[in-house]
């Protein structure tokens, strides 16, 4: 009886000390350098974005944050080597539209449950996505554009990045609300697709909007609408999708902070404290606006929210476009 008593103590005493040890755990947390493991070769905008994140966070937490691009399968391998990571916040990634909104509505098989496996900290930047058209095109805006392609159902046609790209998704997203029918023609990357669009190959053009700016403002496409909560000042007579009547289209692209399922509440907390914080600087919303981007910083709860919504939204869009990889 004593030695069950005595075991019920310890095992009340351990319990008792499991919150000092967590808090204890997140008060010398980060102890060590930290991987951020970026899913997309160097030189992109989410390289970019990741590297300004780990810059900052390097000198906010006192311990250097390593970037590191791991690439392949549409960031599928770097978002796998994420999900596979020990959870002490060590570990950390960059999730995109692209990773934890459209692979997992697409591709049939993925190593990785995007809603179960990530521990959101928080959405770090936006950047708006534009449609454009060839100037060749007679539409001159939205309204024309939507009677011209009812007019001539499947004779426009539209490029994009590759088949279950953001492009891709949001061509197939603009067909559903606006209720018309285009041609898709998947390049292998967004370069190709702009090339081919700005030589009149292909009608229209669904991109992020940093990319397409110059050539906007050159005159060589035209700018229809931007998925954006209001109008870019860098467009300021270019109106969003929800002003034309097309909300449904009306998402920007984005740029989160993940870690592995499991993270301890405690580093959670410091971690997204340090984002957010960061994200405030002058100096880091002055680099996002140079990429066309614009900082969040919302709370772990609102980003997780935001990857389920994008996942359930492009799980429609898919099936009703029959976009599947394998």
């Amino acid at each position: 009886m004593r030695h069950q008593k005595r075991i019920l103590g310890l095992m009340i005493g351990a319990l008792a000390i499991m919150p000092m040890v967590a808090s204890a755990q997140a008060e010398s947390y980060p102890s060590r350098p930290i991987a951020l493991i970026i899913p997309f070769p160097a030189g992109g905008t989410t390289d970019v974005v990741g590297r300004i994140v780990a810059e900052r966070l390097t000198a906010e937490l006192g311990q250097t944050v390593i970037a590191e691009n791991r690439g392949g399968a549409g960031g599928s391998i770097g978002s796998n080597a994420i999900a596979k990571a020990k959870p002490d916040g060590y570990t950390l990634g960059i999730a995109t539209v692209s990773t934890h909104g459209i692979n997992p509505a697409v591709y049939k098989q993925l190593p990785f449950d995007a809603k179960k496996d990530f521990t959101p900290i928080t959405n770090v930047a936006a950047v708006p996505n534009v449609m454009t058209v060839n100037p060749k095109v007679k539409a001159q805006n939205m309204q024309e554009f939507v009677a011209l392609a009812k007019s001539e159902p499947g004779a426009l046609s539209y490029a994009s990045a590759g088949h279950g790209s953001v492009a891709n998704m949001m061509g197939e997203l603009f067909k559903m609300a606006s209720k018309t029918d285009l041609l898709h023609v998947p390049y292998r990357g967004s370069g190709p697709a702009l090339t081919d669009t700005l030589a009149g190959q292909v009608d229209a053009f669904f991109d992020n909007l940093p990319t397409s700016l110059p050539h906007i403002k050159a005159g060589k496409l035209r700018a229809l609408a931007v998925a954006w909560p209001q109008r870019v000042a860098a467009l300021p007579d270019v109106p969003t999708f929800a002003e034309v009547g097309l909300p449904e289209v009306n998402d920007a692209s984005w740029f989160g902070l993940i870690a592995p399922a499991g993270l301890p509440a405690d580093i959670l907390e410091k971690l997204n404290a340090a984002t957010v914080k960061v994200l405030k600087s002058p100096e880091v919303i002055e680099r996002l606006a140079s990429l066309g981007a614009a900082p969040i910083g919302n709370t772990p709860a609102e980003y997780a929210k935001q990857i389920s919504d994008r996942i359930d939204q492009s799980a429609i869009v898919a099936k009703q476009a029959g976009i599947s990889i394998d």
